[in-house]
């Protein structure tokens, strides 16, 4: 999902806001928290901490950086990651880029704006404090925070840009070498708060190499899977840490025909990504998938589109068992509430099917690793909003199927029965 970038709150709202959720969400019975943070490691199709399964119910909120710059801001940062610890969840997925925009950590290739690698050190920490691990995604597909097309626009700048296309990002040398730049920086970044490398930090997750890459100039697909293949090796050649994933739809392309029906549409084939193809690659710890059924499929039914969300989910989870034989991450999952006919129920149904499979999977110590809901926010931050955003806590249906979804995976890593205890002896 793209968004904007957000604006700017006035003083004593937020300081209303802040005051709110803690009053609303106080003590929402779910206290479990790993006494010590150790790197998340794989083995074959699972995820593992400590010798025992890692599964992962988490949410997006791809602000936290941009928040963490101002002062007047900055509390935002905590109370989400420790909303969210509250909830049993333990995965955020955000932006680890801003390129050239408003408050920009990278100012033009190789330059940093000190202060904004900072907030990004202090969102790390505060993550660390609640318990929380993060997915960072490290570059845009689209406009928003720069995205690929602010570097193709850096290189025609100076000169040494061979096309004006977007998706030269992917095939010019010249933006090549400037994504690498930026990754060592951000991999061996130290720490101003904690001393810690990033990449020595097991707070981190995960590396997400782009969000929802497309190179639509290429249908074949050779340029991005050159792509991912080089930047992932060079990834892992700095940090052997952490696990690292490419930040895919889930779109199937010419390389796995037999899949092609499950696709929402003949396009999606034609985008230059290619989800068994791209995903094969050694360097990559994990599969990752997101599902809009939304923007992919006309059907203006529910059931239809949730329909669509079973198979989608079933697909990807078998291809992870059965042919790439890895961890299969749904890191982006929404309903939109400007569908026609649109009620919040319809996204506890939508929560629900995906919530239930994903659990489903893990209970078989199949690939389905988890999921991301997009995207939770605070009161009061509407404006950072788009039609999938919500205050979880604020709708009492959906923020259930949330905290059960942590209850139950935190059973299974704990070895217990779920049907055999109550929510309260689980959590």
């Amino acid at each position: 999902m793209v968004v904007g970038n957000g604006l700017l709150y006035p003083l004593l709202g937020f300081a209303s806001c802040v005051a709110f959720i803690y009053m609303s969400i106080g003590d929402l019975g779910f206290h479990y928290r790993e006494p010590k943070m150790d790197f998340v490691k794989r083995s074959g199709t699972q995820f593992y901490v400590d010798g025992k399964p890692f599964y992962v119910n988490g949410w997006n909120s791809y602000w936290l950086m941009d928040q963490a710059v101002e002062e007047y801001s900055r509390p935002r940062v905590r109370a989400m990651l420790q909303a969210g610890a509250k909830m049993g969840l333990s995965v955020c997925r955000t932006w680890a880029f801003n390129d050239g925009a408003y408050n920009a950590l990278q100012v033009s290739p190789g330059r940093f704006n000190e202060r904004v690698f900072q907030a990004l050190d202090r969102v790390i920490a505060e993550a660390e404090q609640s318990g929380i691990r993060l997915i960072f995604s490290l570059v845009n597909n689209l406009q928003p925070f720069g995205g690929k097309t602010q570097y193709v626009k850096w290189a025609w700048e100076e000169g040494v840009g061979l096309s004006s296309s977007n998706d030269s990002f992917f095939f010019d040398p010249s933006i090549r070498s400037y994504f690498k730049t930026y990754l060592k920086t951000i991999l061996t970044r130290k720490n101003t708060i904690t001393g810690i490398e990033y990449r020595d930090d097991p707070t981190i997750f995960a590396w997400e190499l782009m969000n929802e890459p497309r190179c639509m100039s290429d249908p074949s697909g050779d340029i991005l899977q050159d792509w991912i293949e080089e930047m992932s090796r060079f990834v892992k050649s700095i940090d052997k840490n952490h696990l690292l994933t490419v930040g895919l739809e889930g779109f199937y392309g010419s390389s796995s025909p037999e899949k092609l029906n499950v696709n929402p549409g003949d396009w999606a084939s034609g985008l230059g990504s290619d989800f068994i193809r791209n995903s094969k690659i050694d360097a990559l710890d994990f599969a990752s998938v997101h599902i809009y059924p939304d923007h992919w499929i006309l059907e203006e039914r529910l059931d239809d589109k949730l329909k669509f969300i079973s198979k989608w989910i079933h697909s990807h989870v078998k291809d992870g068992d059965e042919v790439l034989k890895k961890p299969v991450l749904f890191t982006e999952f929404g309903l939109s509430n400007k569908n026609k006919n649109f009620e919040p129920s319809h996204r506890d149904e939508t929560y629900k099917v995906v919530y239930d499979i994903i659990y489903e999977s893990a209970r078989k110590q199949g690939s389905g690793a988890g999921a991301l809901a997009w995207q939770f926010m605070l009161g009061g931050m509407e404006e950072y909003s788009d039609d999938f955003g919500i205050v979880p806590w604020e709708r009492g249906q959906i923020f259930k199927l949330i905290t059960q979804q942590s209850c139950r995976l935190a059973a299974l890593r704990q070895e217990k029965d779920p049907s055999k205890q109550t929510s309260e002896e689980i959590c």
